[in-house]
């Protein structure tokens, strides 16, 4: 006789809830720490006296380690426990912060970065487990919408938080920020976190072959996809190498995966069509989170002349419609069918990236409100109905590694999105310049004219060199012109895709509700 089943998701405890908010702190802390440091790179550059091309290794650094983290985190907290992965890598990631920050070399400096992504990738994925194993069917839509607003919303503050704190302090302090807060989280979930129990006996049967191939697969990969743009991509010799890296690797990874008896990250999750359709979607939303927020700063401070804090100040109406939005999405999660909450966020999205198409050199606060609180919007209506999506109906067991995965997806997502968007921008501004060009040529009467009133304009000031200044003013005119033009693509791109993607929101199943004490179905 089977007897009684137990039931797989109690009730929510106050003890539960404050390990998942120390869980939840430390999710944030890691996805902030990317960005927070990207706004203020121009000042770590000048700290550590750094070449252009060695400040660029602080982030691509953090990149890769986090990226061979995420997916590998869901076996070592098979092995460990959540308790002691999240503990470990709260710790961890408070040593590294503070090993950056009082580094007086930049070599130090991108080691310590590195092993701030690998020890901070640990914590990512683990939130997102949590939230669909340890809480009841009936409170996921609304945990979903808090991890789905720390993922998205970290990102987008970023620049705000770093601008400040650049600017009232130093560039230390984007680092010695997480120190109080790490110590906390590692306490609090020492303290609360005890909902699973490790299983040592699995890292005996670790697969070092296994991790060798995901750690080049992964690692070549973002490299790849970082440095490409800016290298000229397989006119590069390294990323031509690193490229059939990728590859090779990826081939070897995926085969031992499937053969090993204990897989290092198990890909069998996307046999689930609903994981592999919230997957899919989750890339996407890389793509536009991570997309968008690059772009926007980039406009910022090349056309507008914004430092760090002025950008900050003018993104945070994304984050701020985000916070507004995400309760309102957590209650109608539970109602609704996600997939028409998908199909509504990723249409606003679009729309978002629409409105930004007509843009000048003159958009400031005002003309980018309407389009950045669309977007805060569209990305919390979105990123809760995919997790619930992705890993709503995975039974629990299978939890924490569907759950790196997912994660993977995003920063993938991202990686990819930021090379695509990047060679487009780069490559649309050099076709703008060469058609604006000709149209600013000596034979041109109307070009010829306005660089005869910008010469009369500069004589009194410059003299002689009035004629030269007015031909340097144009030049650089023609340039922001064409720039914003290829902003202007660039946003064109993007809703093209998004739209297109509102059409694959059918390949989606309706997620059936897990019932109430057998835990998600086997």
């Amino acid at each position: 006789m089977a007897g009684p089943q137990p039931p797989a998701l109690p009730v929510m405890t106050p003890r539960r809830t404050l390990g998942f908010v120390a869980m939840a702190v430390g999710m944030f802390m890691a996805i902030l720490d990317i960005q927070i440091v990207s706004s203020s790179l121009t000042e770590i550059q000048a700290g550590l006296s750094a070449s252009s091309q060695e400040i660029s290794w602080v982030q691509t650094a953090y990149l890769i380690a986090e990226i061979i983290m995420i997916p590998l985190s869901g076996f070592l907290g098979r092995a460990l426990s959540t308790r002691y992965l999240f503990a470990i890598a709260a710790g961890g990631f408070t040593i590294t912060s503070i090993g950056c920050a009082s580094s007086s070399s930049i070599g130090e400096m991108i080691a310590w970065r590195a092993a701030q992504g690998f020890i901070g990738g640990g914590m990512i994925p683990a939130v997102f487990a949590a939230a669909f194993t340890i809480f009841p069917p009936n409170r996921r839509a609304m945990v979903s919408a808090i991890v789905g607003l720390i993922a998205t919303l970290a990102p987008t503050v970023g620049p705000t938080i770093g601008g400040y704190l650049t600017n009232i302090f130093s560039w230390h302090w984007l680092f010695l920020v997480n120190v109080i807060p790490g110590i906390c989280v590692t306490l609090g979930v020492l303290a609360f976190v005890d909902w699973d129990k490790p299983n040592f006996k699995l890292l005996q049967r670790f697969d070092y072959m296994g991790l060798v191939t995901l750690a080049l697969f992964l690692g070549s990969l973002e490299y790849v996809l970082e440095e490409g743009s800016a290298n000229d991509w397989f006119q590069d010799e390294t990323i031509a190498t690193l490229a059939v890296v990728t590859v090779v690797a990826g081939v070897l990874f995926f085969w031992r995966v499937l053969r090993a008896q204990e897989p290092i990250v198990d890909v069998r999750a996307f046999q689930n069509r609903n994981f592999a359709t919230g997957a899919l979607f989750s890339f996407m939303l890389g793509v536009g989170l991570y997309g968008l927020v690059y772009l926007y700063p980039v406009y910022l401070a090349r056309v507008r002349g914004y430092d760090s804090l002025q950008i900050g100040e003018t993104m945070f109406v994304t984050g701020l419609f985000m916070m507004i939005t995400a309760p309102i999405v957590g209650r109608l999660g539970q109602k609704m069918d996600p997939r028409y909450m998908m199909a509504f966020g990723l249409s606003l999205f679009a729309l978002s990236c629409l409105e930004l198409v007509p843009i000048t050199k003159d958009w400031a606060f005002n003309e980018l409100f309407i389009p950045q609180a669309m977007r805060g919007v569209a990305l919390m209506t979105s990123m809760m109905p995919v997790s619930m999506l992705a890993l709503g109906t995975l039974p629990p067991e299978r939890m924490k590694n569907a759950s790196g995965l997912f994660n993977l997806t995003r920063n993938l997502g991202g990686a990819v999105g930021l090379a695509v968007i990047t060679t487009i921008l780069n490559n649309r501004w050099d076709l703008h310049i060469t058609r604006l060009h000709e149209q600013v040529q000596w034979g041109r009467e109307a070009a010829t004219e306005r660089l005869d009133m910008m010469t009369k304009g500069f004589a009194a000031t410059m003299g002689s060199d009035a004629n030269l200044a007015a031909i340097k003013t144009l030049t650089q005119s023609v340039k922001r012109e064409a720039l914003v033009m290829a902003f202007s693509d660039v946003f064109l791109v993007l809703a093209v895709i998004f739209a297109l993607i509102v059409l694959l929101v059918p390949l989606a199943q309706k997620p059936q509700a897990a019932p109430a004490g057998g835990g998600g179905g086997h």
